[in-house]
């Protein structure tokens, strides 16, 4: 039981550390206090959902359509590609520095919006969180205990963004950091959305 609930943490942690462009959102979000834990907590939700959906067999319908992994691809293509333009006119006006008062921020709708976006126009995000975990769970003891690993991993993993950013955000004072961070966002969001078009994949 331990052993299958170990499994779960490890493996799913190990996909999801990598950054990508759910990864990136969240973690800028966080750096500007803006609805971090409601983004965090949905990309959260949106992993247990996933991954307990593809233990009872939603990947064996995903495999039928490949057809819509391929929409979900270009979709998430164009989308992150705009993430990327946005990112980069911020990095070219520049914008004031953070502040904890801050008043002009989106709305938690919009977070909430951009989030699901992120998340779920990524095509690997169904072949990770429908096909290759639920493979590995498959073969486990038990597979609720494998579940449960796997969901605490995408816990941990984006509670410690949603607090790392909010915490780094007191330094974070002068425009010209902000000019970087957009500058990065926009090159990570650019090179993922280009890695996700030629290789199908990120």
């Amino acid at each position: 039981m331990l052993e299958s609930y170990l499994t779960g943490l490890i493996v799913c942690g190990g996909i999801i550390v990598a950054i990508g462009a759910q990864n990136a959102y969240v973690l800028s979000q966080a750096i500007r206090r803006e609805h971090h834990w409601w983004s965090a907590g949905l990309c959260m939700a949106a992993d247990v959902t996933l991954f307990t959906l593809g233990m009872f067999g939603v990947s064996a319908a995903l495999m039928a359509m490949p057809q819509a992994l391929e929409i979900l691809r270009w979709l998430g293509v164009v989308f992150l590609g705009w993430l990327a333009v946005q990112a980069f006119v911020r990095a070219g006006r520049g914008r004031v520095a953070l502040e904890a008062g801050e008043v002009t921020k989106r709305s938690l709708k919009g977070v909430l919006f951009t989030t699901l976006a992120v998340t779920l126009l990524n095509p690997q995000v169904y072949l990770d969180t429908l096909l290759l975990i639920p493979a590995v769970g498959a073969q486990q003891e038990d597979t609720t205990t494998f579940v449960a690993g796997a969901s605490s991993a995408s816990i941990l993993w984006f509670g410690l963004l949603a607090w790392s950013g909010s915490a780094l955000a007191p330094i974070l004072s002068r425009p010209v950091a902000w000019r970087l961070i957009d500058g990065v966002i926009g090159l990570m969001m650019a090179g993922i959305a280009a890695h996700l078009a030629i290789n199908g994949g990120l």
